[in-house]
């Protein structure tokens, strides 16, 4: 049993949905981030950074912090998840951690919350986020999935680009992240991860 402690945020729902792709047994905890849960004394016992996601596994009573380790942590439990090449789903994945999740963060942050208050951070975070999407989408051309098969880089990504109305972004203007988004979308596993700890909104449908 895997204790999930979570908000329904696209790095949140990387861990659920993963759970729910492998089959595992886990309790989702809700903490909200609007009430500050995330600074309580149990919570940074487990998440010093005072981040969600992290989990608790019962099994070996072994904490885990920040979402790329925690892919990685039970993709290994399981030996599943791992695409056609670990090597590639490895650096697919730290692309989404130090690139892509970072990017489209700002650009909510600029464009979303504060729009019109920092119009050069607007246009910066933007024109990178257009960048970050060439990318996937220049991959997603030569490659079904991010590691060939579909594997936790793709579950990294995903939650994030289910936010594409957040950035301001035309999924149709990059037709095989299009193609990708609506695949992933449509697994159950993936509809009932997005939902934890509590539904918050519907998937979005470009």
């Amino acid at each position: 049993m895997i204790d999930l402690y979570t908000w329904p945020t696209p790095n949140g729902r990387k861990v659920s949905i993963a759970l729910e792709e492998l089959g595992l047994d886990y309790e989702a905890h809700a903490v909200n981030l609007q009430e500050g849960q995330q600074f309580s004394a149990a919570f940074l016992r487990m998440s010093p950074n005072n981040k969600i996601p992290a989990i608790l596994d019962r099994s070996n009573d072994q904490s885990v912090m920040e979402s790329g380790a925690i892919l990685v942590y039970l993709a290994d439990k399981c030996d599943a998840l791992w695409g056609d090449d670990r090597v590639q789903t490895m650096q697919w994945l730290m692309w989404q951690m130090a690139g892509l999740g970072p990017m489209l963060g700002q650009v909510h942050y600029f464009k979303k919350y504060n729009a019109g208050k920092a119009p050069y951070a607007e246009e910066r975070f933007f024109t990178e986020a257009k960048r970050l999407y060439t990318v996937l989408d220049q991959r997603l051309q030569a490659s079904e999935f991010l590691s060939g098969s579909y594997s936790i880089a793709d579950i990294a990504a995903w939650p994030w680009v289910s936010r594409f109305e957040w950035q301001g972004i035309e999924l149709h203007d990059y037709p095989n992240v299009l193609r990708w988004y609506k695949a992933i979308a449509d697994r159950p596993q993936v509809q009932r991860g997005y939902d934890v700890p509590m539904f918050m909104n519907a998937i979005p449908n470009p």
